[in-house]
């Protein structure tokens, strides 16, 4: 089958198009939430959370963790950078949207179940991300590799046991 001069000049064109569409998809998003000083700490990343129970759960996706304990904003990203969740969170309550569904609630931990399907130590993840290995009853963390940008933290009890995994981007290190 002969081709055309015009074909063979349109076939390399459309290769290199479909590769660069191929690593875009992998490329981490760009930063979502704006630089906030008086958050005090930023981290992005990847997160894994494996969940023990009957339904096996397990729950993967880039982050963006911006604030502090109190108060603060965590973003998750579906693996081609669009914005899946976003929990904000004050002293006086906190807010999760997951696409055009807003839930308010008094309650951190209970938004965090709902967003991961498990329960996440907020207070406790802020010091492990900075290196403190703060206990937290039932939960066992590993920071030996935290300077590498490397986290992992397994809850033993309560039931279910769950396992949670970070790395972090270079430069949110």
């Amino acid at each position: 089958m002969k081709r055309s001069p015009a074909f063979l000049k349109i076939v390399p064109a459309l290769g290199l198009a479909l590769a660069a569409a191929m690593l875009g998809g992998c490329a981490q998003p760009a930063r979502q939430l704006p630089l906030d000083v008086a958050a005090s700490h930023h981290w992005s990343g990847r997160m894994a959370l494996q969940v023990q129970d009957a339904q096996q759960q397990s729950f993967s996706a880039g982050f963006e963790l911006q604030g502090q304990p109190e108060s603060g904003t965590l973003l998750v990203f579906n693996p081609l950078g669009s914005i899946m969740a976003r929990l904000q969170w004050t002293r006086g309550g906190a807010t999760l949207q997951q696409g055009d569904q807003i839930t308010q609630s008094d309650s951190l931990p209970e938004l965090i179940t709902r967003m991961t399907g498990s329960d996440i130590p907020i207070a406790a993840l802020f010091d492990w991300l900075q290196g403190k290995n703060t206990a937290v009853t039932g939960w066992q963390t590993d920071l030996s590799r935290i300077s590498d940008g490397r986290l992992r933290a397994d809850r033993i009890s309560p039931p279910p046991e769950a396992s949670l995994r970070i790395v972090l981007d270079q430069d949110a290190r």
